[in-house]
C-alpha cells in the first residue's frame, strides 16, 4: 500500500511538474514583444505545441504602411535544445496537425518555429497590397521572428525549407547571413528568369528514353482527342466551380503542357501511363490526375506564388515544338501573366533579376554553412544553385532517382550518413 501511494504521489509531482513547465513557457511566449493569439496545439511528438501571432510591418521600411499579424507555430522540446526555423513558402496550416513532424527537428531532436509565409492563409495582411509581397520583405519576417524567438531559444538556430520555402532559407540568409548557424534547403530552384530555359531541356533528358517517348505519345493522344475530352473537361471543371480566362481547349493545352514536369516533379512512374489504346475516359482521368486543371483555375489559393514567381523568384515555360500541329495555342510564352496572375497584375508585373543575382553573388563570394537537398528527376533541379569551386561548407547533395519528394530520411545510407555528420559536426562546434 505504502508503495502504491509512493507511485501515485511521484506520478502527481511529474503532473504538477509538467503543467509548471506549459504554464512556464506559455507565460514567456505572451511576455514577447508583438506575440498575440496564443493557442494550445496538441502534438503527438512535441512536449508542448502553440500557434502564436507575431505583429509585422507590412512593409518593413514604411512604417506607415501599417502592420498584419503573421501565424507561427512553436513546438517546443527543450530550452536547452537547438531550434529549427522552418522558413515555409506557403500556408501552415498542415503544421497545425498533430501528426506533423518536421524532418530536422525529429533528426535533431530539436525545437521548431515555423512561419508561414506573407499573404498566404492566415498572413494576409488587409488591404491586400500585392506591392508589399517581396522577397526582401519576407526577409525581414524571418528576422525579426529569429530576434524575437531567440529570447526564448538561446542554442544553435537552423533555418530549412522545402521548394519555395527552400528559396526562402536561401534568399534569407542572403539578406541576413548570420542570423542561423547553419541552412538546409530542400530542392530549392534558383530561377533567373520567368521563363528561366533551363526546365525544358532538362525534360528532354531526364530519365530514359524509353520512358521520354511514352510521355511524349501520351501527350500527343490526348491532343489528338481533343475533340472528345474538351466536353469532358468542361463538365469536370464545372462540377469543381472552376473557372479560367481562356477558352477550355487552351486549358486542355496547358493540362497537357504541364504533365511531364508534374509527373518526374512527384517522381511519378512511367508505368502508370495508361496504353494509348485505352477508352478516352481513361485517358482523360490520368490527365487530371496528374496535370490537372485546377492548376491553371482563377482565384486558386497559391495565388500569391504565382506574383512573387512572375516578379522575382522566376518559374519555367513549356516546349511546344513537339506539338504544334496538335495545340490549340500558338504559343505558350508570357502564360504565367497572361492566365494565372490576378487580373489586376496582368500587365504590371515584370521580372525583377535583382534577388536571383543577390543569391547567387552570396553564395559565390562566401560560403556560408548551408547543405542543398535535391532530387535527380525532380525538373525543378534544372535550376538548382550552382557548384562553386573551392567552397567547404556550400554542399549539394542529389538524391539518385529522387524526385521533389527527396529528403535526407530517403537518401542513399551512405549519403545520409555523411549528410548528419557534418550537421551534428556543425552543431558541436
Amino acid at each position: 500500500m505504502k508503495r502504491l501511494l509512493k507511485s501515485i504521489t511521484f506520478l502527481l509531482m511529474l503532473c504538477i511538474a509538467f503543467a509548471g513547465s506549459a504554464q512556464e513557457l506559455q507565460e514567456k511566449l505572451a511576455a514577447l514583444k508583438g506575440i498575440s493569439g496564443i493557442e494550445k496545439l496538441e502534438s503527438d511528438y512535441y512536449a508542448e505545441k502553440y500557434v502564436v501571432r507575431i505583429t509585422q510591418p507590412v512593409d518593413h521600411k514604411n512604417p506607415a504602411a501599417g502592420t498584419f499579424t503573421q501565424r507561427v507555430i512553436v513546438a517546443h522540446v527543450g530550452f536547452d535544445r537547438p531550434t529549427i526555423l522552418v522558413t515555409e513558402g506557403y500556408g501552415a496550416a498542415y503544421a497545425l496537425n498533430p501528426r506533423y513532424q518536421e524532418e530536422l527537428s525529429k533528426l535533431l531532436d530539436a525545437n521548431m518555429v515555423f512561419v508561414e509565409y506573407r499573404y498566404f492563409l492566415e498572413s494576409t495582411p488587409e488591404p491586400c497590397n500585392w506591392d508589399y509581397l517581396t522577397a526582401e520583405n519576407s526577409a525581414y519576417d524571418l528576422h525579426n521572428v529569429n530576434r524575437t524567438f531567440r529570447q526564448l531559444y538561446t542554442g544553435k538556430w537552423v533555418s530549412t525549407g522545402i521548394s519555395k520555402g527552400g528559396q526562402t532559407t536561401c534568399l534569407y540568409r542572403a539578406y541576413f547571413p548570420d542570423d542561423v548557424d547553419f541552412s538546409v534547403p530542400y530542392v530549392a530552384p534558383l530561377n533567373r528568369g520567368v521563363e528561366d530555359g533551363r526546365h525544358e531541356p532538362f525534360l528532354r533528358k531526364v530519365g530514359t528514353k524509353k520512358d521520354r517517348r511514352k510521355i511524349e505519345a501520351f501527350q500527343a493522344e490526348i491532343l489528338k482527342r481533343k475533340a472528345e475530352i474538351v466536353p469532358m473537361l468542361e463538365t469536370f471543371c464545372r462540377d469543381k466551380k472552376l473557372e479560367f480566362r481562356i477558352p477550355m481547349a487552351e486549358v486542355l493545352d496547358y493540362c497537357v503542357l504541364e504533365y511531364p514536369f508534374a509527373l518526374w516533379q512527384w517522381g511519378t512512374p512511367t508505368n502508370v501511363i495508361p496504353p494509348l489504346s485505352s477508352d478516352t475516359k481513361t485517358l482523360f482521368y490520368h490527365l487530371a490526375d496528374i496535370s490537372g486543371p485546377d492548376y491553371f483555375a482563377e482565384g486558386q489559393p497559391n495565388i500569391s506564388f504565382f506574383v512573387q514567381a512572375a516578379r522575382e523568384l522566376g518559374y519555367y515555360g513549356y516546349d511546344t515544338k513537339p506539338f504544334r500541329k496538335l495545340l490549340t495555342i500558338d504559343s505558350s510564352r508570357g502564360y504565367l501573366n497572361r492566365i494565372m496572375l490576378p487580373r489586376e497584375l496582368v500587365d504590371r508585373v515584370e521580372y525583377r533579376p535583382e534577388l536571383y543575382h543577390k543569391v547567387y553573388d552570396f553564395l559565390k563570394d562566401n560560403d556560408p554553412k548551408m547543405i542543398f537537398i535535391y532530387g535527380e528527376v525532380d525538373p525543378w533541379s534544372a535550376t538548382r544553385v550552382p557548384t562553386f569551386k573551392g567552397k567547404v561548407n556550400e554542399q549539394i547533395y542529389i538524391q539518385p532517382g529522387g524526385s521533389h519528394r527527396s529528403r535526407i530520411s530517403n537518401m542513399p545510407e551512405e549519403m545520409k550518413e555523411k549528410i548528419l555528420t557534418q550537421i551534428n559536426k556543425w552543431l558541436a562546434e
